[in-house]
């Protein structure tokens, strides 16, 4: 069960990073055209570079408590915030009737939660 909780961890912070690293090093407008992007075009950039910072932040919290073992409570928390921020995300993108996003999303989501509830 350890080594499931470590790899699926592994795979969000993953995700995490490369997408939180995109949303601070892409301009908005390259984000808006790329698929299921366009919802950056709605938004700020200051709001999309926030969301990036974010999301880098949640890959070292998904992963550096428990691997150094200071405060391993961080580890849950961050994928209970990692859970939330997926059903804001399935929320903007079933607005825009982007289906392959929302797919992605849940299948974030249930990852997220299985963390969550492996290290609580």
């Amino acid at each position: 069960m350890n080594l499931a909780l470590w790899i699926v961890a592994g795979v969000l912070a993953a995700v995490m990073f490369f997408g939180g690293v995109t949303k601070l090093a892409v301009p908005k407008e390259r984000l808006a055209a790329a698929p299921a992007g366009g919802w950056t075009g709605d938004a700020s950039a200051a709001f999309v570079k926030t969301l990036g910072a974010l999301e880098v932040l949640a890959a070292v919290g998904v992963i550096v408590p428990a691997a150094v073992g200071v405060a391993p409570v961080m580890v849950p928390v961050t994928a209970v915030c990692w859970v939330l921020l997926m059903v804001g995300a399935m929320v903007t993108h079933l607005r825009r009737h982007e289906r392959t996003a929302v797919l992605a999303n849940v299948t974030y989501l249930v990852m997220a939660a299985f963390v969550a509830w492996g290290r609580f």
